[in-house]
């Protein structure tokens, strides 16, 4: 099987995730990516010697990998569905290629779709027919119900629960541990807040807290 080269962009904890779900990938797959290091712009002390005691290669900053030449496949393992958004334009604009990264303990139904570059982690549960965006975040034991859409750049953070036939639009984020009742839409760029249950649409670019959310 043909082994990828994938840079993995972002030191911090998704990050760090993304190369748990990419070990596990291997594992399954025979050795389908080779990491070549973390690109960030930014890191922390703390989040390189992370890097260091797992035995990956920090790569410097972006427009320093960028600007060499360098040439691998990338996931952004960014959080912040903003941030998230900005950084894949660049790195699209620079001739580089994401992959989706799923973890094989992740359960997909039948009829559903994962766009280009998204992160599906461990423990995931996406039912039938959903349709999921580019770069999407599920993290770890997320829930996501039959025939719901999550648009571009969504984040769901882990634990949370996506009821069936849902709506949720470009850069938004689902907070830890929230449930999101069936037949809703959260509008583009809104948050939902940890543990929060939503009753109701959630107008675009609007933070919701509470149970019920409000």
């Amino acid at each position: 099987m043909l082994t990828v080269p994938l840079v993995i962009i972002g030191a911090g904890g998704f990050g760090r995730e993304a190369l748990d779900v990419v070990a596990a990938m291997n594992e399954t797959h025979r050795n389908r990516f080779e990491i070549v290091g973390v690109v960030d712009s930014a890191p922390s002390l703390v989040n390189i010697s992370r890097l260091e005691d797992r035995g990956i290669s920090y790569l410097g900053t972006e427009t320093e990998w960028l600007s060499n030449g360098n040439d691998a496949s990338f996931v952004v393992g960014v959080g912040d569905p903003i941030m998230r958004s900005t950084i894949a334009a660049r790195w699209i604009d620079a001739g580089r290629s994401p992959v989706t990264l799923v973890h094989p303990s992740a359960i997909v139904g039948g009829m559903s779709t994962i766009g280009a570059g998204s992160v599906v982690c461990a423990g995931v549960q996406i039912s039938t027919n959903v349709r999921l965006g580019e770069y999407v975040h599920l993290n770890p034991n997320v829930t996501v119900g039959h025939d719901s859409a999550l648009e571009r750049c969504v984040s769901i953070n882990p634990g949370a629960i996506v009821s069936g036939e849902v709506q949720i639009g470009t850069g938004s984020l689902v907070g830890a541990g929230a449930v999101i009742l069936a037949g809703l839409n959260i509008g583009r760029d809104s948050v939902v807040g940890a543990a929060a249950c939503v009753v109701r649409d959630v107008e675009a670019s609007t933070v919701v807290k509470g149970v019920p959310a409000r």
